[in-house]
């Protein structure tokens, strides 16, 4: 239960006191579960001093800004988080695809700094991690390693990244700024994102130094609580949002890329309080793991394949939808550069609407595209809504640009390209790669993670079936209440 992040109690009290001495002296308050999933309730005092702190500085107060609520164009929170609704010249579709995105989230601009909170603080509350002496290992596909990195950084303890050597640049250029020793704490493992074992091989040997604490993210149920709780509300909330506005709406399908798989939980929260709702689990073609226990490697960078994770619901996953990266690359192409930008333009999209694309990078748009699918599969009409999110925007992969041109079109990408691009990869979606589950084939998945997680990692086998029935999954929501208050004896010690 340890391993897995799910205590309840305090298993060592020292270690509990070394942890409030040192918030103490840092002037660290943890927000609660309760206040990232809904920022009305963090205090009037902490909301004012936030007006003068910068989201991207290391200061301890931007932990209540790890949530979807942040306002854009200022220092404050929004009642609903922002979102946008994809054009219909860019989707081809009436239903209405929505896109809540992360890009506002502080220090990282991504949402995967709310998974690593939600890994980071369980062990902390209860005892398990001792900022004072202990390593933070942050095991990633790229960004989860850098939420990591930024939370350690604020509580002045020792976060160490593990990520594939394929990752965009500037991923590691910021974990060279953030991280406390840079030579020592940004481990580079073999090949992509799919090399998702070469991580857990870094880690295992990792492991051996009791010092070392392994946060992984595929294992960790507090990833997939946090989300649950914090981004299934935040969609819920843009959902009754539209609904104000057009109360024929109605809720159809949420599409998520799963990458460590906390993120599709968010789905479960949507399932759980609307009918007739979809679950879309969404993989690159090239390495269709879930689809056709496939293999490969791959550009669409963020998502871990070759495996099921842990803390994914397989059971309650209703689609699954393959994207290529040919088309996650040249979408990016066509949405953040000059040419690109100006036959949109010529589509007739906005400059607002092209402002709102570019907060969508490589993993974000794979979840567009898988979203655009399901409304073809469904034959989805006007008032049906599908909503995703866009993990982080197109910035984080400037330098990509040019190997995809040099790739996809010759190392020049004009106007013509943009048509071209357009053409195939956008009006051309169809709904192939995209399968409706039976109760066999997610049977079928399901069984494919016991090649990891009990052969290799070592998990009980009890433990990995006990993953199939619901009422395991509707059970971890108990552990927010229960969090939540450990969290608030922490900060009246550290006080």
């Amino acid at each position: 239960m340890a391993k897995l992040g799910l205590e309840t109690t305090v298993v060592n009290k020292t270690i509990l006191g070394k942890t409030a001495k040192r918030f103490k002296e840092r002037k660290i308050q943890l927000p609660t579960f309760e206040e990232l999933s809904d920022p009305s309730k963090i205090p009037d005092d902490i909301v004012k001093k936030l007006q003068k702190i910068d989201p991207n500085e290391a200061h301890p107060l931007n932990l209540y800004r790890i949530n979807w609520y942040n306002d854009p164009d200022g220092k404050g929170f929004l009642e609903v988080p922002y979102y946008f609704e994809v054009p219909k010249v860019i989707t081809g579709v009436d239903a209405k695809i929505v896109i809540m995105p992360g890009a506002f989230f502080p220090m990282v601009q991504c949402h995967k700094v709310l998974a690593a909170y939600g890994c980071l603080t369980p062990r902390l509350i209860t005892g398990q991690f001792d900022p004072t002496t202990h390593k933070a290992i942050w095991p990633s596909t790229g960004n989860y390693c850098r939420g990591g990195v930024a939370v350690s950084r604020i509580m002045n303890c020792h976060g160490v990244a593990i990520l594939p050597e394929e990752m965009s640049e500037e991923r590691f250029s910021w974990l060279k700024k953030w991280c406390i020793d840079p030579n020592n704490d940004i481990h580079k493992t073999h090949g992509c994102e799919s090399n998702v074992k070469e991580i857990y091989d870094k880690c295992n040997e990792l492991d051996k130094d009791p010092s070392n604490i392994i946060f992984n993210q595929f294992c960790e149920f507090g990833n997939t609580v946090i989300h649950y709780i914090c981004t299934g509300k935040a969609l819920e909330k843009v959902f009754k949002d539209m609904q104000m506005k057009n109360s024929n709406l109605k809720l159809r399908a949420f599409t998520s890329a799963t990458g460590s798989a906390g993120t599709i939980s968010a789905g479960d929260y949507l399932k759980d309080n609307y009918e007739e709702f979809k679950i879309v689990a969404v993989e690159a073609l090239e390495c269709p793991t879930l689809l056709y226990n496939g293999f490969g490697g791959h550009n669409i960078q963020g998502i871990g394949d070759k495996h099921v994770p842990y803390v994914h619901n397989v059971m309650n996953t209703d689609n699954i939808a393959g994207i290529p990266d040919a088309s996650t690359d040249s979408l990016y192409l066509l949405f953040n550069t000059d040419a690109g930008r100006k036959y949109l333009k010529k589509k007739g999209v906005t400059d607002k609407e092209i402002k709102n694309l570019a907060l969508m990078g490589l993993s974000s748009i794979c979840n567009m595209l898988a979203a655009i699918k399901t409304a073809k599969y469904y034959k989805m009409e006007t008032n049906d809504v599908v909503l995703t999110v866009a993990t982080d925007p197109a910035f984080m992969y400037k330098t990509e640009a040019s190997k995809q041109m040099k790739k996809y079109f010759e190392g020049n990408f004009d106007e013509l390209d943009a048509a071209m691009c357009y053409g195939q990869h956008l009006k051309a979606v169809t709904i192939d790669h995209y399968i409706e589950l039976t109760q066999v084939e997610k049977e079928r998945i399901f069984n494919l993670g016991y090649y990891t997680w009990v052969e290799q990692q070592g998990v009980d086998v009890k433990d990995f079936n006990a993953r199939r029935d619901q009422k395991f999954w509707k059970d971890l929501k108990s552990y927010v209440p229960v969090w939540d208050k450990l969290i608030k004896e922490l900060n009246k010690k550290a006080k």
